[in-house]
């Protein structure tokens, strides 16, 4: 048989059994015998395995490098998927908000809460936009809430400012309950809003103000009542308010006769302010957010979106 022509390989097994290139050496009892095309296809198996281990481990540092991006992405793709969540469900606590923003009337389901008439009163109750109405009643409610809070302000830290509380009580968004005696002339009435707070779809008080001659009669408590109502039919989360802790009746009314509860989001309960802050922020659930936490803002009617 024909030998093939010596690779580097077969002149590396030369190398091995004592040759030099070239030399032809008499084999002896202590040095192997020359390499014959058995040996030097034997050294070639070896040397692919080994190139081929040597592929291999590259093959799998790739695979493991591909392993790593995918998991890159598997992240990517379930941070976008929350995001996609979150979107939809701030849409849908936006959306309940718009359609209870555009009813004509809240009250209109309670037709028997229009009316009260105990301890001696005889009330008539309506539910309207402040765009509804007429400069006398928007003027009386800001006199009488000057009246019942400017001092009560002045020992906060917010202090009173007549244009910003008249600003506040002609928002485009504010909704009156509005109680009138006979006469008619009104005797007490509930600044309120539909609104966001911080991701949570809300009824929020922002004044609940009587004429002293229809206090402690129950006239408070069932305008309130009314408030939670209004928040279940409209499946609002909860119905919240703030007050100041130095208003000691209301907050004792709030607090006992209408077991409303300190919001997690207050200053006293969040860490923010604590007892530097004069105010808290009550809150009662309705059947729609009962179970659930929530995460709103400590300041008065704040809105976060």
């Amino acid at each position: 048989m024909r030998l093939r022509r010596r690779t580097g390989a077969t002149r590396a097994l030369s190398a091995i059994s004592g040759s030099r290139s070239g030399a032809q050496l008499s084999p002896s009892p202590t040095q192997l015998p020359p390499p014959t095309v058995s040996d030097a296809r034997v050294y070639m198996r070896l040397a692919l395995s080994a190139t081929a281990v040597s592929k291999s481990g590259r093959g799998a540092g790739t695979i493991v490098a591909t392993a790593a991006m995918g998991r890159k992405s598997s992240k990517a793709k379930e941070k976008k998927q929350k995001r996609l969540e979150e979107r939809a469900a701030m849409d849908a606590v936006c959306a309940k908000v718009e359609a209870a923003n555009k009813l004509d009337d809240p009250l209109e389901a309670f037709p028997f809460f229009k009316k009260y008439d105990r301890n001696g009163l005889n009330i008539s109750i309506d539910c309207k936009r402040v765009s509804s109405l007429d400069q006398a009643t928007v003027d009386w409610a800001f006199e009488l809430t000057k009246t019942n809070m400017e001092s009560l302000y002045e020992q906060s830290e917010w202090g009173w400012k007549d244009r910003e509380k008249r600003d506040e009580l002609t928002d485009d968004r504010a909704w009156y309950l509005i109680a009138w005696e006979e006469g008619p002339s009104p005797v007490a009435f509930i600044h309120f809003r539909f609104d966001v707070e911080c991701g949570d779809e809300v009824l929020y008080c922002y004044e609940a103000q009587l004429e002293i001659k229809v206090r402690r009669k129950g006239l408070g408590k069932f305008l309130i009542q009314i408030l939670q109502l209004m928040a279940n039919s409209t499946q609002m989360k909860k119905v919240m308010l703030t007050v100041f802790k130095h208003n000691h009746g209301a907050y004792q009314f709030f607090r006992e006769a209408l077991q409303f509860e300190i919001d997690e989001t207050s200053p006293s309960m969040s860490g923010c302010c604590g007892d530097d802050c004069s105010y808290e922020i009550l809150s009662r659930r309705t059947k729609y957010g009962e179970g659930q936490s929530t995460h709103s803002s400590n300041h008065s009617g704040g809105c976060c979106h």
